[in-house]
């Protein structure tokens, strides 16, 4: 068995805990992005729903797409929420497989020693 420098073991470690955060992310990706489509089809659904209620009540062509926003706007501020959470995850598994890719060589740079 070759002489291992203790950095080199750390580095192990590290490797095998970034991997860890990889597999942990990469799942959890799939829950961001049904959570992001399901409030997406909620706005949706809440903003075609207050439109045709505010054309039912009279309520002018012109103000009707304004209203019906503003009442939704929760839903919207969810949707929104949700997309831009499920974006910042896809940019913070980018950086960790970045982080990944570093160790990597540094560990194979060890090998090679």
């Amino acid at each position: 068995m070759t002489y291992q420098p203790p950095e080199h073991i750390e580095i192990a470690k590290e490797l095998r805990e970034v991997s860890k955060r990889l597999d942990t992310a990469s799942k959890g990706i799939f829950t961001l992005a049904r959570e992001k489509a399901e409030k997406e089809r909620d706005y949706r659904k809440a903003l075609a729903q207050e439109i045709m209620k505010l054309r039912a009540e009279g309520l002018p062509a012109t103000l009707i797409n304004d209203v019906a926003r503003g009442r939704v706007a929760d839903l919207k501020f969810s949707r929104d929420l949700s997309t831009d959470t499920f974006k910042a995850s896809i940019e913070s598994l980018g950086a960790t497989k970045v982080q990944a890719s570093v160790l990597q060589t540094v560990h194979k740079r060890y090998d090679n020693l």
